[in-house]
């Protein structure tokens, strides 16, 4: 089964923009506070001054001071990913994205690839790597915004810079390994946010029953498990501002996961966006992404998300 359209951040070229923009998903609370996946209690500039606020986070754990590493460990058309974030002071002082050769040496500086790549989509390696390691450094969170005609490796991305955060929320300096390109090995994975935002947490599960995803159970829970699904007002508010709701968008986006992953070129890059529901969606994508690496490497060890509330 080729898997490596989901961990590669340099494939042909194609989740949150993101987890700190208001989730279409959520109802006017969202004006007060929001919940984001990454460790961020920064929030990002209005385009209005009037409109800018400054945040205060209420759960979440600070990063731990030191260097926090992530590194593919299968070359794909001669390159892999091989990523650091430096963290000082509680801060991301420094991110280090970038693909590499067997010689160590950067897809910024092959000038073929770059040529070809900026004449098909706009873009190349030389100008998105070193803007996505600023916005990750400026925004102090994983959720960068979509570079256009590089949508496949701002997505892995994102999905790399989360796990980098996670670790260093935890404090744990052990480099990270992603077996991209493996194929899933059969279990149950599982991921939880450990904080609540607006009364409601994500939980989310797959199961790979002989190498293919079989079932997503992408849900928010509450205090007592209840569903979002479930929430009569909350689904109406909703429905009345954006046009979807929990009812909706949820099953949705774990059908559309599992078909993403049994079609001819497996990737959770084609779990489309829920109009409506962009914030929840890109969340779905980017914890979706975590949960394919962890059954690529078979670990069934529960992932949790020490995600930041602010109001």
């Amino acid at each position: 089964m080729k898997m490596k359209k989901i961990l590669t951040g340099f494939t042909t070229l194609a989740l949150s923009t993101l987890l700190l923009a208001a989730c279409g998903g959520n109802d006017k609370k969202d004006t007060a506070s929001s919940s984001t996946a990454s460790s961020s209690s920064v929030a990002k500039s209005s385009s209005s001054k009037e409109e800018a606020k400054e945040t205060k986070k209420v759960a979440g754990a600070d990063l731990k001071d030191g260097t926090y590493k992530l590194e593919e460990k299968n070359y794909e058309h001669g390159y892999r990913t091989v990523f650091s974030i430096t963290v000082k002071d509680g801060k991301i002082t420094e991110s280090s994205y970038d693909s590499v050769n067997e010689k160590g040496e950067s897809k910024t500086k092959d000038a073929d690839y770059n040529k070809n790549m900026k004449a098909k989509t706009g873009t190349d390696p030389e100008t998105y790597i070193p803007q996505l390691n600023k916005e990750l450094v400026e925004g102090q969170n994983a959720n960068v915004a979509v570079v256009t005609g590089a949508t496949n490796s701002s997505e892995s991305f994102m999905n790399y810079a989360q796990q980098l955060i996670q670790a260093a929320q935890a404090g744990k300096t052990d480099t990270i390994e992603i077996d991209n390109g493996a194929a899933l090995k059969d279990g149950t994975y599982t991921l939880e946010e450990k904080n609540y935002s607006h009364n409601y947490r994500v939980v989310f599960s797959i199961t790979v029953k002989d190498g293919k995803l079989t079932e997503s159970n992408y849900d928010y829970i509450n205090k007592d498990g209840k569903s979002k699904q479930d929430d009569e007002e909350y689904n109406k508010s909703m429905q009345e501002k954006t046009g979807t709701a929990p009812k909706t968008y949820i099953p949705q986006l774990n059908e559309e996961l599992v078909k993403a992953m049994n079609g001819e070129d497996p990737s959770v890059d084609k779990v489309e966006v829920v109009t409506g529901a962009t914030h929840s969606s890109d969340s779905f994508k980017i914890y979706a992404a975590q949960l394919i690496n962890a059954a690529q490497k078979g670990d069934t060890a529960k992932i949790e998300v020490d995600n930041i509330v602010t109001e």
